[in-house]
């Protein structure tokens, strides 16, 4: 078995006794609070490591429906465009991803933009 030796609460700080199972690799106490809070990191760190995953698997979804999905709702100006013609035309999933990487060029062009100074001389 393992060792229970107190250890710190890496959340609350307060001192609590692992659980004999897992005790080496317990860092935070059982309480309520702390264990929602680990469990809100975990999901964050999760999520900044696999940033496309829920992209990827809408895209996926919307590609084996078995009619035709309605087309992406995007912003403006990529709004305009006909997109039901794309997704006739390429595919849907090939419609959506181009919609979605469009509008991250789009984004990124403005906050580019965004952040030049304006030369007035």
């Amino acid at each position: 078995m393992y060792s229970r030796k107190k250890k710190p609460c890496s959340i609350c700080r307060r001192w609590f006794e692992p659980d004999g199972r897992v005790a080496c690799r317990q860092y935070v106490c059982s309480s309520p609070e702390c264990q929602r809070e680990r469990r809100k990191r975990k999901q964050a760190a999760w999520r900044a490591s696999n940033p496309d995953y829920f992209a990827a698997r809408r895209i996926l979804e919307r590609a084996g429906a078995e009619r035709r999905p309605e087309p992406l709702r995007l912003q403006a100006p990529l709004n305009r465009l006909p997109w039901d013609i794309a997704q006739d035309a390429i595919g849907v999933a090939a419609a959506d991803f181009l919609g979605i990487l469009v509008g991250l060029i789009l984004r990124l062009a403005q906050s580019e933009r965004s952040t030049q100074t304006h030369d007035t001389s």
